[in-house]
């Protein structure tokens, strides 16, 4: 088995996800070479922010098995996925539970890593607005996150109740020792190794459903009012996408419905058009309900599903790293029954 190299990321991802799980992934997703090298014992919030999304990414493989084949294919080419963003639904305002509500859940990590919010999103169509947050250090290849806010306020009050008892347990995934880590990496800008890998574990740990299984009723109340919402009440905080940067999308797109994958019909083009972006379509998972007598009921839902966008160049050169709110709300459709 090939060996790796000490004082570097990969043994640190080797070290979190064992020696064949780390090589599988290095081998599958670009990592930029000036993170490799740890120096003196010390990893930066660059470094910390690329193993958090390879794990991240790693996860998102194991639930869509059209990412995974897609992946293989691309490794037996002899070609890394280059990761772009990763994108998490969440909800705005307190409603119970002990997660910070909406975006603030998500920020108090993401800043110590580096990242800032670069721009908000208005998603009109289905009430929620994006915000992308991009790495202050290496904005062009280190991926974003792309979250995105529901407003349960814009819904009926039958909605809003029913949104309110989905996420009535939510509890806080982040112990007391990760958010003093946070504040810490906020602060210095690095951490000590294992500091860092006492931390990573929490951190990914965010990116999951951190609610109780879903009364059957409250899901089919928010699914009629928003595909969205239903969503989040079984996927919680999960990456809902993630994406590979490509030279040419069209291309992309119609070569992997020769292979008889299930993609988009459409590829979405910004107003710029700079920025397009495909899919494929939602795998299909079961989750747990719980019916009006409190038994658990088994049911097949959208789950996650794999992107793919091709970034071209602004007027001066640099890579156009904006999103679009059409595109966005076109590539939202993937986890609905109205894909397209």
């Amino acid at each position: 088995m090939k060996p790796i190299a000490e004082e570097t990321l990969d043994l640190l991802l080797a070290r979190l996800l064992g020696h064949s799980r780390c090589l599988a992934l290095i081998e599958s997703v670009a990592i930029p070479e000036s993170l490799r090298k740890i120096a003196k014992h010390r990893v930066s919030r660059a470094q910390l922010a690329m193993i958090l999304n390879l794990l991240l990414f790693e996860d998102l493989l194991r639930r869509v098995p059209w990412a995974q084949a897609y992946v293989r294919d691309q490794v037996a080419e002899g070609r890394h996925v280059i990761h772009d963003h990763g994108a998490l639904r969440t909800v705005k305002g307190a409603l119970g539970g002990g997660l910070p509500p909406g975006q603030a859940a998500f920020s108090r990590l993401l800043e110590p890593l580096g990242y800032a919010l670069a721009e908000d999103y208005p998603l009109e169509r289905l009430a929620m607005t994006g915000h992308a947050y991009r790495h202050q250090d290496f904005p062009e290849e280190l991926p974003q996150f792309f979250l995105s806010e529901l407003h349960p306020e814009r819904f009926s009050p039958a909605f809003q109740a029913a949104t309110t008892r989905i996420l009535a347990s939510t509890r806080d995934p982040l112990p007391v020792p990760a958010l003093a880590l946070l504040w810490e990496l906020q602060r210095q800008g690095d951490l000590a190794i294992e500091e860092s890998l006492a931390l990573l574990p929490d951190l990914a740990a965010c990116f999951g459903r951190q609610h109780a299984d879903p009364g059957l009723s409250d899901y089919e109340a928010v699914m009629t009012e928003s595909p969205e919402m239903a969503w989040i009440a079984t996927e919680g905080n999960a990456f809902n996408h993630a994406t590979d940067r490509v030279k040419d999308v069209m291309h992309l797109a119609e070569a992997q419905k020769a292979k008889g994958r299930p993609m988009k019909d459409k590829v979405e083009t910004s107003a710029s058009g700079r920025v397009l972006q495909t899919a494929f379509r939602a795998a299909e998972v079961e989750r747990v309900f719980l019916d009006a007598g409190g038994q658990r009921v088994l049911r097949r839902v959208p789950g996650s599903f794999f992107e793919f966008i091709t970034r071209r160049p602004e007027p001066d050169g640099r890579l156009d790293l904006r999103f679009d709110t059409s595109n966005a709300q076109g590539i939202f459709k993937m986890t609905s029954a109205e894909a397209s």
